[in-house]
């Protein structure tokens, strides 16, 4: 790797590094923050308990159905034929022009919005039982269960999971570049078609990449800290209990003709 070239570079082809790394975060967290919606409530509706009979249970069980087809079909497939069938395909088949922008969101969302789905269930089942039972006992509903009781526990416990899907998504966003997005990857292809510099280029592609990813994982890790609080938790009532025979203690040493 030739220095004076990795510095020739960077100086004569900053704007479009740093387009292509701003277009990448922006897919990749509007992408994430849809598709941790959409898992949510997948999970949601994948975790509701089935009626006895009825409708109800009939109409459940095809929406389950339909949602395990979507989650298996966008699990099982690679983002990069997902990307060519939605957007070339569409175009194809229903005479759909989409935006390049617009369909990489859309598609980063829906395959973000798989794999959360099943994080997202596996977050509900892993609250107690017992919970669901107190709230069902005071005469709240699923949805309701769900809103007030379940889902602030599971946001927390699957924010490493999410945290992971972001970082994924900054990188996959590289595969998008099949649909011409002018994501990083695109951007440092056709730096590279310009200098013919290959691995000095894609050496600045890897290092912007690396600082992205580091930088949210690092937010991230704080976010986590912040919501779990401190380490020590002070309890008032007690720490009352405690020091109020103390200065009762005191105040009656002190007081005339006080007697222990």
């Amino acid at each position: 790797m030739s220095l004076e070239w990795l510095i020739n570079i960077i100086s004569k082809y900053w704007p479009m590094f740093l387009r292509g790394a701003g277009i990448t975060l922006y897919i990749s967290i509007i992408g994430t923050i849809v598709g941790t919606f959409i898992g949510l409530m997948v999970g949601i509706v994948k975790t509701i308990p089935l009626p006895e009979r009825g409708m109800k249970r009939i109409l459940l069980k095809v929406i389950n159905g339909l949602l395990s087809a979507y989650i298996e079909f966008f699990r099982g497939t690679p983002m990069i034929v997902q990307a060519m069938v939605i957007y070339y395909g569409s175009a194809q088949a229903f005479d759909i022009n989409m935006n390049k922008t617009f369909a990489a969101i859309f598609i980063v969302s829906i395959n973000t919005g798989a794999y959360m789905s099943e994080i997202v269930r596996g977050g509900i089942l892993s609250v107690d039982k017992g919970q669901f039972e107190a709230a069902s006992a005071i005469g709240m509903n699923h949805i309701k269960t769900m809103i007030h009781v379940v889902l602030p526990q599971v946001i927390r416990n699957i924010l490493p999971a999410t945290g992971n899907e972001f970082v994924i998504n900054i990188k996959d966003t590289s595969v998008l570049n099949v649909i011409s997005v002018s994501e990083l990857f695109f951007q440092t292809k056709s730096v590279a078609g310009n200098n013919f510099r290959y691995f000095e280029s894609f050496f600045v592609a890897c290092v912007l990449y690396f600082i992205m990813t580091f930088t949210i994982t690092r937010i991230l890790r704080m976010v986590e800290r912040k919501l779990d609080g401190p380490d020590n938790y002070i309890m008032m009532g007690n720490q009352m209990q405690v020091e109020k025979p103390e200065h009762m203690l005191k105040r009656t040493k002190n007081s005339p003709g006080g007697r222990v």
